[in-house]
């Protein structure tokens, strides 16, 4: 019975998380500035990072019980991080219905910061989340994320930047 009531209240959560909340969390001048930091930090690294944030599953996919990982896969895929040359993308993926943060990275960055890594990072940006202090966390995850990019994707020749370092507001 626990059960059944946790996913009626993440249904409703889901039924009353719109389009405003991602406006209210980060405004278009909290998303540009997180931009400039993206943009800022991949100029320290070889690594691509792309930000990723949606209000709440459409129901397709909240009717087929999709946890905020899968749907973090799924836009990892969609927005085409795995797809960098060296591959070393990493998606930072909030969803804000049900106040989850996932981080998804290519094998070339993943086989070497590994799940301890990310979920270090991923502590990083929570609390300042939980205050409700959104670009902060995601400034600091976006930073932290950064640091095991400049250890392990050093600047070469020739690099470039690869994919888009606007936030990106799933629809």
């Amino acid at each position: 019975m626990a059960g059944l009531s946790e996913n009626f209240r993440r249904a409703w959560r889901h039924a009353l998380t719109g389009s405003r909340a991602v406006r209210k969390a980060l405004p278009d001048d909290a998303r540009t500035r997180l931009g400039a930091v993206i943009a800022a930090c991949e100029a320290r690294h070889g690594g691509e990072i792309r930000f990723a944030v949606e209000a709440s599953l459409d129901l397709p996919w909240f009717g087929e019980g999709t946890s905020a990982r899968e749907r973090a896969v799924e836009v990892f895929s969609q927005l085409r991080v795995w797809d960098t040359e060296a591959n070393n993308g990493v998606l930072i993926y909030l969803l804000l219905a049900d106040h989850d943060l996932e981080i998804v990275a290519d094998r070339g960055i993943d086989r070497a910061v590994g799940a301890a890594g990310w979920e270090a990072v991923c502590a990083t940006m929570e609390a300042a989340l939980r205050a409700g202090r959104f670009e902060e966390g995601l400034r600091l995850g976006i930073e932290s994320v950064s640091a095991h990019l400049e250890r392990h994707c050093p600047r070469g020749e020739g690099d470039r930047n690869e994919l888009p370092d606007a936030p990106f507001v799933v629809e």
